[in-house]
């Protein structure tokens, strides 16, 4: 067998293998959807419930699609479903990457895979449980007088999906922080120098991210500037590990040295 021959095998094992993975992986997803599509209504209520407890008494949401009834809870449930399934996905992502990590590599990174999906549910439950109140019953609130405040329900779906996303997202800044100093992408001297752009492109990023209400907003950017310290403190950490490590190393390296030379 040519040596062109065993990489075009490889390569097509790897492809069948990453097939295989990418099945598994939306069948975890299928599963979950089937599982909970019965209660599709219920799960829609359930979220649209920090919109539901703010509205007047007798307020309800409305539908300007004629489908939109039937189709916006399933597709809720859908997100519902993958979003539930991110560790099964992220399962099988690892089952295709780790056969060619070395084995220190996987012990870093299992616990970086294992804290990134818990920080990206606390990102969405802290958007739910802690954003979402605030933003509604300003939003709520400020309606001019004698008009109703109806939102449709897709619409309604949209701007929490992007809440969720954009929440999720931003609570994964410890752990990409970490990274990067870790493999010595960046230093953590530098990110303190450029504390004051990073400051303004948060809350740029902020004002694109959340609706346009300044609740929202001030607690987008505090939660992801806040996130930010930490991970900048983790960093430092690493650095003077890093650092203690090394001069320990040529401590040692010297000792030897001049006790080879007194011999």
């Amino acid at each position: 067998m040519t040596n062109s021959t065993a990489k075009e095998q490889s390569f097509i094992h790897h492809l069948i293998e990453l097939r295989d993975r990418l099945i598994r992986a939306g069948a975890g997803v299928l599963i979950i959807f089937l599982a909970l599509i019965y209660f599709r209504d219920d799960i829609y209520n359930f979220v649209a419930t920090p919109l539901l407890n703010v509205l007047p008494e007798g307020g309800k949401m409305i539908a300007t699609d004629v489908i939109a009834p039937f189709i916006v809870p399933i597709k809720l449930t859908l997100w519902v479903s993958f979003f539930i399934a991110i560790p099964w996905v992220l399962y099988q992502v690892w089952g295709f990457v780790a056969p060619g990590l070395y084995q220190h590599e996987k012990r870093v990174a299992f616990p970086i895979i294992l804290s990134s999906v818990l920080l990206f549910y606390t990102g969405m439950a802290f958007a739910y449980y802690a954003v979402m109140p605030i933003m509604f019953k300003f939003l709520s609130g400020s309606a001019p007088s004698g008009v109703e405040m109806a939102t449709d329900i897709g619409k309604y779906l949209s701007t929490v999906l992007r809440l969720f996303f954009f929440f999720g997202i931003v609570f994964e800044i410890p752990i990409v922080l970490i990274i990067l100093i870790s493999l010595q992408i960046i230093k953590t001297e530098s990110l303190v120098k450029k504390r004051p752009y990073i400051i303004v492109g948060v809350f740029t990023v902020s004002a694109i991210a959340t609706p346009p209400d300044p609740f929202s907003m001030i607690i987008f950017a505090t939660a992801a500037l806040l996130l930010f310290e930490l991970g900048l403190y983790i960093g430092k950490r690493i650095e003077k590990k890093r650092a203690a490590k090394l001069a320990a190393e040529e401590s040692s390296f010297e000792v030897a040295k001049q006790e080879d030379s007194e011999a």
